[in-house]
C-alpha cells in the first residue's frame, strides 16, 4: 500500500509537470516555456527515481555530470536565469492544492463535431504534426541563411573601407612595404549566419625570406603549435636597418605588438572618420579600448541603421612565409610581445569545401546551422565556428554519407559527438591534435553546454527555438 500510494502521488505530480508545460507558453511566452520544459526534464527524472522501490534498479545510471538537476543550482549562470527558481515555485505551488495520494481529475473531453475544422485551427494543426526534418530544414531557410542583398552591401562597405585604408597607408607611410588588403572571414566564405555582422581585414606585411624565418610553435620555448614566432636572420651580414620592419624587432624577434600598435596609431587615430563617414555614407568608427584593430560601421542599410545594428571589421596584420600565415591577434596571444598566431580557419575551410565538392556534401550546410542554433542559445553561444567545424571534420573521417535526406541524421550526430568531447573536455583540432580547443572553458562553462545539448538529444526541436 505504501509504494502504491508512492506511486499514485508521482503520477499526480508528473500531471501537474504537464499541465504546467501545456500553459506555459501562454505565461511565459515561447523562450520562457522553452527554458521550462528544458529543466523540467531534470525534475521529472529525479521524481521517477525517487518513486522507484528500493529493490528496483534503474535501467541506467546517470553518470554525466549535467544529467541532475542539481548542477542547476551549481551553475551561477543557470541560477542568475532563475531557471530553478522558475520550476520549483511553479511545482510547489500546484502541489500544494493537490493531495499526493488522490489523482488529479482531467478535463472532459469534448464532444466531436461534424463541421470541418476552420482554415486557421487545420494550419495550427499542420504545423504541429510538422518533423523535426521538416523543422530543421525550416529552420535553415528562414533563420541561417542570409539574403544575397545584405551580404552584398556588408561586402561593398567593407571593400569601401578596406580602399580607404589602403590609400592613406600608402600616402602616410610610402616606404612601409604592405601588400595588397583584402578582406576574408565567413562572409566571404558564405558561412556567415543569422546576420551579416563582421569581416576581416588582412594586412599582409611584405618581409624578405632571406631575412626572416617563421619557427613553429612546437619549436619555440612556450610550446602551443599555433603560438609562433619569426626570427631576424644573418644580422652579421645584413645588420639592423636593411629591412623596413627592423624597427619592430624585440630580442632578435618580430614583434606582433609593435606591428599592431604602428597600425593602430596611423589607422585608428590618424584617419579622418567624420570625413570618411560623409563620404560613404555610413557611420564609420574605431572600437578603442580594445586589444583587437577594430571598426565600428553603423547604417550599411536604412533599416539597420534605424534598429541600431552594427557591422564590424577586424583590421589582422599578417605575415607569410612559406606555408605559413601568421596573423598578430594579441587578443589570443596575450602578454607575449613577439608571439604570432598561426590560424587554421583558411585550412578547415578549404577542406570542408572539398569534401562537400567531392560527393556534394552537405558539411557547410550542417556546420552554418549548428552556428546558427549556438548563436540563438544563450548557453551555447561560447562555441564558435572553429569548435564546430573540427566536430564535423572529425565526423567526416568515419562518416560518409552527407547527402541531403541524410541531412538531419548528421546534425543530431554532432549534437551527440559534441557531448563527448564536453565529457572528456578535450576537442583535438583536426590539423594539429595536440592542441586542445576547449582549453579556454572553464567547467561551468562545460557544465553549462553539456547540460543544454544532453536536453536537446531527447528534444532536438528546443535548439531551433
Amino acid at each position: 500500500m505504501y509504494y502504491s500510494g508512492k506511486r499514485r502521488g508521482e503520477d499526480g505530480i508528473a500531471v501537474v509537470i504537464d499541465f504546467l508545460l501545456s500553459n506555459a507558453r501562454l505565461v511565459l511566452g515561447v523562450g520562457g516555456a522553452a527554458v521550462l520544459g528544458i529543466a523540467t526534464l531534470a525534475v521529472k527524472r529525479l521524481i521517477e527515481r525517487a518513486g522507484r522501490p528500493p529493490d528496483e534498479k534503474p535501467d541506467k545510471k546517470m553518470t554525466d555530470s549535467w544529467e541532475e538537476l542539481s548542477l542547476v543550482s551549481a551553475s551561477p549562470k543557470l541560477l542568475h536565469n532563475g531557471i530553478e527558481g522558475v520550476v520549483m515555485k511553479q511545482i510547489a505551488a500546484a502541489t500544494k492544492k493537490a493531495e499526493l495520494s488522490q489523482p488529479i481529475p482531467l478535463p472532459s473531453p469534448e464532444p466531436q463535431r461534424c463541421d470541418a475544422d476552420p482554415p486557421q485551427r487545420r494550419k495550427r494543426m499542420d504545423l504541429c504534426v510538422m518533423t523535426f526534418v521538416d523543422r530543421l530544414q525550416q529552420f535553415y531557410r528562414t533563420r541561417v541563411c542570409l539574403s544575397a542583398e545584405e551580404v552584398s552591401v556588408a561586402q561593398q562597405r567593407a571593400l569601401d573601407i578596406a580602399t580607404e585604408i589602403q590609400a592613406f597607408l600608402h600616402s602616410k607611410h610610402p616606404s612601409m612595404p604592405l601588400g595588397d588588403m583584402m578582406l576574408a572571414g565567413s562572409l566571404l566564405d558564405n558561412l556567415q549566419v543569422v546576420k551579416a555582422d563582421h569581416a576581416c581585414l588582412i594586412v599582409p606585411l611584405q618581409l624578405e625570406s632571406s631575412l626572416w624565418t617563421p619557427i613553429a610553435g612546437e619549436d619555440t620555448f612556450l610550446g602551443h603549435p599555433q603560438y609562433c614566432m619569426v626570427r631576424r636572420e644573418n644580422l652579421e651580414y645584413f645588420p639592423r636597418g636593411r629591412s623596413y620592419w627592423d624597427r619592430h624587432l624585440l630580442g632578435g624577434y618580430l614583434s606582433s605588438r609593435l606591428v599592431s600598435d604602428q597600425l593602430g596609431k596611423t589607422v585608428m587615430e590618424s584617419m579622418n572618420w567624420p570625413s570618411l563617414t560623409g563620404t560613404l555614407e555610413c557611420e564609420v568608427r574605431p572600437v578603442l579600448g580594445s586589444p583587437e584593430l577594430k571598426l565600428e560601421i553603423q547604417g550599411l542599410t536604412q533599416s539597420s541603421y534605424d534598429s541600431g545594428e552594427r557591422f564590424y571589421i577586424t583590421v589582422l596584420p599578417t605575415v607569410r612565409l612559406g606555408e605559413m600565415t601568421l596573423t598578430a591577434q594579441r587578443e589570443i596571444t596575450g602578454s607575449f610581445d613577439y608571439v604570432w598566431y598561426q590560424s587554421l580557419y583558411t585550412s578547415e575551410t578549404a577542406r570542408l569545401a572539398e569534401l562537400d565538392k567531392a560527393d556534394s556534401g552537405v558539411r557547410r550546410k550542417c556546420l552554418k546551422t549548428l552556428k546558427a542554433v549556438c548563436c540563438n542559445c544563450p548557453s551555447l553561444r561560447k562555441l564558435n565556428g572553429s569548435h564546430l567545424g573540427n566536430v564535423i571534420l572529425h565526423m567526416s573521417e568515419n562518416e560518409t554519407d552527407w547527402t541531403e535526406s541524410a541531412f538531419a541524421d548528421r546534425f543530431l550526430q554532432a549534437i551527440t559527438e559534441l557531448i563527448g568531447y564536453l565529457e572528456t573536455g578535450i576537442l583535438p583540432s583536426y590539423f594539429k591534435p595536440n592542441v586542445n580547443l576547449f582549453q579556454g572553458f572553464t567547467e561551468d562553462d562545460i557544465d553549462e553546454m553539456g547540460f543544454m545539448l544532453y536536453c536537446a538529444v531527447t528534444e532536438p526541436e528546443i535548439l531551433l527555438i
